[in-house]
């Protein structure tokens, strides 16, 4: 990959991973007045709408028939599926907890990645799945003093997990056959037409919540996912996607921030320890061992006399 190409890629998943932790904040704010199914049914309808607008103004045509069993097992698992478990999760846990468990998804993704995409495992990849493994049982034990609905609330952010890295190694091969906006445009529009059942109850729902509810749908619809998805698939079919799932590291850090500056949420101290563990295993998980330097480079490492002094003794006779 060039480095114009590498530039590109990079920004391009600073602006994803910029809106998807202002999501979870938005989920957790707009919790208070839409169900899960709803506010799911809402945020992927506005941004089928958008996309689909888009997508006809660019005339890019219908999908490769081989890109269609990614995007449908997209759709239906990531834009859909984990979309309603992250709602229904954020409604029982604080949108930082919410993110540090989710963002286990980067370690799924690279042994998914590793064995599905054939793109290799780390060697740390087992050690960093059994820490932030311990990092969810932490999580898990500081939420437990809020009852059992702490720790669905944990249960339901793994499976989003589970969900997104199975969205995200299946969109991989996908986007051979299918430009980063089709491969969105299709798979949000999916999960809205699942999710249409929801649509009596967010009709009431939204006749009886306060404008908010309504900006939070359009800015979830419009950025988090419009916008933030096709950023990813930008830069996801220029790199590998346990690289690409590397790049969420940050996201449960802006999201401790901004829960902190919009919501006054803090996790405990406990937490924040169990998450810490989350981070750190999937860390290690994409750690590389340092080469061991062999004979040859170490000897071409040794500086080389140069003028005279490199003669042999043999030319001094």
């Amino acid at each position: 990959m060039s480095q114009r190409s590498s530039t590109r890629a990079t920004l391009a998943a600073g602006v994803t991973v910029l809106f998807w932790a202002s999501a979870f904040v938005s989920i957790r704010d707009a919790g208070r007045y839409l169900d899960p199914g709803p506010l799911t049914l809402g945020r992927m309808g506005v941004a089928a709408v958008v996309l689909l607008a888009v997508w006809a103004l660019r005339r890019e045509g219908l999908p490769d028939r081989r890109a269609w069993p990614g995007i449908v097992t997209a759709g239906v698992l990531w834009f859909g599926v984990y979309m309603v478990a992250l709602n229904w999760g954020e409604q029982l846990v604080d949108a930082g907890t919410a993110a540090l468990v989710v963002n286990i998804g980067p370690i799924l993704i690279a042994l998914l990645g590793g064995w599905v995409l054939k793109e290799g495992f780390a060697p740390r990849l087992f050690i960093g799945i059994a820490v932030s493994f311990a990092g969810v049982l932490v999580v898990s034990f500081s939420m437990s003093g809020g009852g059992t609905g702490s720790i669905l609330g944990v249960a339901l952010c793994l499976v989003a997990a589970v969900t997104y890295a199975i969205g995200v190694v299946a969109q991989k091969p996908t986007l051979r056959y299918a430009s980063p906006l089709q491969f969105t445009t299709f798979g949000c529009t999916i999960a809205a037409v699942l999710c249409l059942p929801f649509a009596p109850v967010l009709v009431t729902e939204l006749g009886d919540a306060p404008a908010a509810a309504l900006l939070h749908i359009l800015y979830l619809g419009a950025f988090p996912t419009a916008l933030a998805f096709i950023t990813w698939a930008y830069a996801l079919k220029l790199t590998t996607a346990g690289k690409m799932g590397a790049t969420t590291y940050v996201v449960p850090a802006l999201v401790v921030l901004m829960s902190w500056l919009f919501l006054g949420e803090v996790p405990s101290w406990l937490t924040l320890v169990g998450g810490t563990l989350c981070l750190l295993g999937v860390a290690v998980s994409r750690s590389r061992r340092r080469r061991p330097e062999t004979d040859a480079e170490a000897a071409a490492a040794v500086p080389q006399p140069v003028g005279p002094a490199a003669a042999p003794e043999e030319s001094k006779a």
